[in-house]
């Protein structure tokens, strides 16, 4: 089940805050993730579009969101269920849609119009869009839309740099005004608190500061005879048309002396240039405080300034990124602004008055090659083709410390088994190592000779890096120790695509477009102990957890299992056909004829040995059964269509008799990023290309606890986890196990057989009720008495339940009676149980950290607290430290 996107933050749309302040949304591709801000944690919602959100508009309430795609078709979802309610499709592509302040109407542009439509309420309803009315105007598409307080009236800007206010009720004196002074494109423009002023902002870095003549009260209601006569015309033209399409307002652009007479006036007051003379920087972005009266806008450069209006006195300007600045939000205080760089897929979240961030992340600029999970499973490390090695944290998916020493893409990355070291290696020619105590890069191993590294293996102790080599076809063997070169290993006779370390003993399984896979004996000085040969190029090696056995890869698209103490194959799969490819928009053959050249490009072990997970260049990832060697589960990584070799067949609509539609460039030049000056050129850069990026996974991993797996893909670096909320499994059960009878056993103390039933059941909230009923005096009794095969089990629980639950002391008791008891079985069993105990280890850690820093804080309140009252005389001792005893107190109760 989907868990969590990681690796990428922000890609295009708007970014808006949630009602209290605390959490920001933001547009990821076709998904939609939630930063709180408070907690530091972030999640992205189970749901998808079709293809990459452009624009999100948030409900007042903010338990609504409508999310509109590319094409138009926009999802009703709810921020509090997290799930799809309505589905629309608007038919054009939509610039920005916006709720009224009273949650009752919203505004959609598209095209050169703007609709207002009934927005969906509490009550049920069977339609969820319904249009109210559509308001003509602009000549040019309308990009923005801004309401007045008391949803009496919006304001549209529109690319045909004049900005027109609307009544969403038809009001006496202001059905529609058109107002211009521009000479550029509407980037936004914004209402005045409480009143009809209008500031609106062009992208040649002006501001027209507006005053209208009338106050919001002095907005009259139309006349009941004229509202009736109207009304019966537009009834008169219901008739005749097919749908009903709601009222229709056209404004016109110069109106007659006799219509404007007492109507709503507007002036303009100044005129402000946020460019020095002969400074050419396109304004792209820009959001509104009302209360505080802030401006913040953002430039093509990467610059934001912040304004206090309507003085226009600069607060401070900083440069945040060398990208266009595409989207920026305000929360309803005013302290926080966010920043989204879809050049670079930067979210930064500025904190104006202090001038720090709250929140700064960055993904890769290109894609993710590979990844590995820390022996714990909490840290995730990714490497990028920009020689970036990012860090991430598993259970807050923030990314917390970024490596930058390649000059040159990454292919590899790894942890020790410590856990505190990763390796990574590259194609500038090194192999680095980081420490994550204090985030620096301790040792780079280098070849004698220059050669691209492709491939990286480090072995159990965590002593010897190996790496293979693309050009030279050698694998190169280091100590970690001393960081010098111990041996070169030659042999193979072409590129070597993957290297694996036995977990168990000092072997080394090298595969390489030779058709080969060499076992190295470290023991032996490194001879070749055995050449396993395939019928085809050899693209990945990985062996099992227990060392018994090695999964290989092929060219041909076959999985093969080898026994590599007998050097005896004992299985294979044969998987092309469950990677079903896509066809790319300008393939010259169908994908079934191009998936006869494909193949499965990473494999991985799933913790307990038993299952395999493959994927390639497709958007599918397979889960296989060693032992019975049959497809389990085939994972869809993405559903978004506006990456490439997603569809089986291509669209015979976008075909022509010049060719594909594709070959046309559409998103060329002068709109995105800064524009590049040629000589003789009006505008941008002729030579700018768009392109689509092709969906692809580049690496599987397992987690070590067991609970989850991720892969790296085209869309970032997606999280699957099991879910065991909802599924009724129950073990062993027989006919006299019943909550009732459970809580009966319970009620006589009879602790053991309560929790071996909970167990039976297998419903969670049950087996917690019966365990915090067991008094913490009788726990290593009940844990001396358990069975063995319940031991299992119940260290399972406890590591899901320190993830939750407050009683932490009581949980610790049990696991600490449980370990010591049953140690020695439990030993016997490990490779069976490495994943359960990693996942109480992770547990374990987490609260340890968490605790230890509040223990230090307080033990240093208090040791400053006794200072002053020693400084002070004897007088302040009796004020002071009570009261930090007390802290003290409630801190301990807390940790109970």
């Amino acid at each position: 089940q989907f868990s969590g996107l990681l690796g990428t933050v922000y890609r295009r749309g708007n970014l808006s805050f949630t009602r209290d302040g605390n959490s920001l949304l933001s547009p990821v591709g076709n998904r939609i993730s939630l930063f709180d801000l408070k907690n530091n944690k972030c999640e992205t919602l189970p749901l998808a579009t079709r293809l990459n959100i452009v624009c999100v508009g948030l409900s007042p309430d903010g338990s609504l969101a409508i999310l509109i795609d590319e094409e138009g078709a926009a999802l009703l979802v709810s921020l509090i269920g997290k799930c799809v309610i309505h589905q629309f499709y608007f038919h054009k592509p939509v610039h920005s849609v916006s709720f009224s302040p009273d949650g009752k109407k919203f505004v959609v542009t598209k095209d050169n119009l703007a609709y207002l439509y009934h927005a969906p309420g509490k009550k049920r309803e069977f339609n969820a869009f319904v249009l109210d009315k559509t308001y003509y105007g602009p000549y040019d598409e309308t990009t923005c839309i801004d309401w007045t307080d008391d949803s009496k009236c919006f304001a549209v800007g529109s690319k045909d740099m004049s900005t027109w206010v609307f009544g969403a009720e038809r009001w006496a004196n202001l059905i529609y005004y058109s107002l211009g002074g521009h000479k550029d494109v509407i980037v936004a423009c914004f209402f005045e608190e409480n009143s009809l002023d209008l500031y609106t902002i062009s992208q040649d870095a002006a501001l027209c500061v507006w005053q209208c003549d009338t106050e919001l009260d002095g907005l009259k209601p139309m006349p009941p005879k004229d509202a009736a006569k109207e009304k019966k015309a537009a009834e008169d033209d219901e008739g005749l048309l097919e749908e009903p399409k709601g009222e229709e307002i056209h404004g016109k652009a110069d109106p007659s002396e006799q219509e404007t007479r007492n109507k709503v006036k507007y002036s303009r007051v100044a005129k402000y240039f946020f460019n020095k003379e002969g400074d050419f920087n396109n304004l792209t972005a820009a959001a509104y405080h009302k209360k505080t009266h802030l401006l913040v806008t953002g430039f093509a450069s990467g610059i934001f300034h912040l304004h206090e209006l309507p003085d226009f006195n600069l607060i401070h300007s900083l440069s945040i990124s060398d990208q266009r600045i595409a989207s920026i939000s305000i929360n309803c205080t005013g302290d926080w602004i966010a920043f989204g760089c879809s050049g670079l897929g930067q979210l930064l979240v500025w904190e104006w008055q202090s001038e720090s961030y709250v929140l700064k992340q960055q993904g890769h600029f290109n894609s993710m090659v590979s990844l590995a999970y820390s022996p714990d499973g909490q840290y995730i490390v990714t490497g990028g083709e920009d020689g970036k090695v990012k860090v991430w944290n598993t259970s807050s998916s923030f990314c917390f410390v970024t490596f930058t020493e390649h000059n040159s893409g990454v292919t590899a990355v790894t942890f020790t088994s410590t856990g505190y070291v990763v390796l990574s290696a590259s194609l500038d020619g090194t192999v680095r190592a980081f420490d994550l105590h204090r985030y620096r890069n301790f040792r780079t191993f280098t070849s004698p000779r220059p050669s691209q590294f492709s491939c990286l293996a480090v072995d159990s102790s965590g002593e010897i890096v190996a790496a293979g080599s693309q050009d030279s076809f050698e694998i190169f063997i280091w100590s970690m120790q001393s960081g010098r070169l111990l041996d070169v290993l030659a042999g193979h006779e072409g590129p070597v695509s993957s290297l694996s370390f036995n977990p168990m003993k000092c072997v080394l399984a090298s595969a390489s477009w030779d058709k080969t896979v060499k076992l190295w004996d470290m023991l032996d000085s490194w001879r070749t102990k055995e050449t396993l040969i395939m019928n085809s190029d050899v693209l990945v090696v990985a062996f099992r957890p227990d060392g018994k056995e090695l999964a290989v890869a092929a060219l041909n698209g076959q999985i093969t299992f080898w026994d590599h103490e007998n050097a005896a194959q004992t299985g294979s799969i044969e998987g092309r056909h469950d990677l079903q490819m896509g066809r790319k928009e300008l393939d010259k053959i169908t994908a079934k004829q191009a998936a006869k050249g494909k193949s499965f490009t990473t494999l991985c072990y799933s913790a307990d040995g038993q299952s395999i997970l493959a994927g390639g260049l497709s958007k599918f990832v397979c889960i296989y059964n060693v032992k019975e060697q049959i497809l389990m589960k085939k994972f869809e990584i993405s559903c978004n269509y506006s990456l490439d070799a997603m569809e089986e067949y291509l669209d015979r609509r976008k075909m022509t008799e010049f060719g594909s539609m594709a070959l046309i460039d559409e998103g060329g030049g002068g709109d995105e990023g800064v524009a590049i000056p040629l000589p003789g050129v009006k505008r941008g850069d002729m030579s700018y290309r768009h392109f689509k990026p092709e969906i692809r996974v580049t690496c599987v991993r397992f987690c070590p606890t067991g609970r989850s797996w991720a892969a790296t893909t085209t869309e970032g670096l997606l999280l699957y986890s099991l879910d065991s909320g909802l599924i009724f499994d129950p073990f062993e059960l027989d006919i006299d196990v019943t909550p009732s009878n459970i809580h009966k056993t319970l009620s006589q103390k009879e602790y053991t057989m309560a929790i071996v039933m909970a167990f039976k059941l297998n419903e969670k909230k049950l087996i917690q009720e019966v365990i915090e009923a067991v008094p913490s005096s009788e726990v290593d009794v009940v844990c001396s008495s358990l069975p063995d095969l319940y031991v299992e089990k119940l260290l399972e629980f406890l590591a899901s339940a320190f993830e939750t639950s407050r009683h932490l002391e009581f949980y610790l008791i049990w696991a600490h009676k449980l370990l010591m008891l049953h140690g020695q079985k439990l030993k016997t069993r490990s490779v069976k149980l490495l994943p359960v105990i990693q996942f109480l280890q992770k547990s374990i850690q987490r609260h340890f950290e968490d605790v230890s820093k509040l223990c230090e804080w307080n033990i240093y309140n208090i040791k400053y607290a006794l200072a002053i009252s020693q400084q002070r005389g004897m007088k302040r001792l009796a004020e002071e430290t009570p009261g930090d005893e007390e802290e003290l107190d409630s801190d301990s109760d807390y940790l109970m």
